[in-house]
């Protein structure tokens, strides 16, 4: 690719939109995507989560044993609240936890 003041637009000429096997269309036909492979996943949504707020003298372990009866489970609530925690020792009374269902 050629530099230019700054700006370069991507080359996707050499591009095969048939290479996944998908004999319908042409490689500039946009009917051409095949999705039918495509397998369903899950993901955490708010319908998955619940909400709680943290009282004083409260850790991820007790929260855990709360809601999962094993306080191993700490991690779950760690992972769906990483933006708020970065570090799961230092969580506060008064904070707004997600908690992901069991």
């Amino acid at each position: 690719m050629e530099a230019n003041s700054g700006q370069s637009n991507p080359d996707f000429s050499d591009v095969n939109a048939g290479a996944s096997g998908n004999s319908a269309g042409t490689p500039n036909d946009p009917a051409a995507a095949n999705f039918s492979d495509v397998t369903a996943g899950s993901s955490s949504t708010a319908e998955d989560m619940e909400t709680y707020t943290v009282k004083s003298g409260e850790n991820l372990r007790r929260i855990a044993q709360h809601f999962y009866g094993d306080e191993m489970q700490w991690h779950k609530i760690r992972d769906a609240n990483r933006d708020k925690l970065p570090n799961p020792d230092k969580i506060q009374a008064g904070m707004t936890l997600r908690i992901p269902k069991a």
